[in-house]
C-alpha cells in the first residue's frame, strides 16, 4: 500500500482535479444544451397547440351558428304547423 500512496504526487492530484473539473464543465454544458433543445421543442409544441386552439374556436363558432339556424328553423316550422292548425280549425268551423 505504501508504494501506491507514494505514486500519487501533488502534480498527479492536481491533474486529477483538473480532469474532474473539466468533466464537470462538460456535463454542465451538456445539460445546458439539452435544456435549451427541450425548451425549443416545447416552444414548437406550444405553437402547434395554439394553432389547434384557434381551429377549435372556429369550430365552436360554426357550431353556434348551426345551432342558431336550427332554432330559427324549428320556430318557423312550429309557426307553420300552428298556422296550419288554425286554418284547419277555421275550415272545420265553417263546415259545421
Amino acid at each position: 500500500m505504501e508504494a501506491v500512496r507514494e505514486r500519487w504526487t501533488d502534480e498527479r492530484m492536481d491533474d486529477l482535479n483538473h480532469k474532474v473539473d473539466e468533466l464537470a464543465r462538460r456535463v454542465d454544458n451538456g445539460f445546458r444544451e439539452s435544456r435549451a433543445e427541450m425548451d425549443n421543442r416545447f416552444d414548437k409544441v406550444e405553437a402547434r397547440f395554439e394553432k389547434v386552439d384557434a381551429r377549435f374556436e372556429r369550430m365552436d363558432a360554426r357550431f353556434d351558428a348551426m345551432q342558431r339556424t336550427m332554432v330559427h328553423g324549428f320556430v318557423a316550422m312550429t309557426a307553420a304547423i300552428l298556422a296550419g292548425f288554425g286554418g284547419m280549425a277555421g275550415l272545420i268551423a265553417t263546415q259545421l
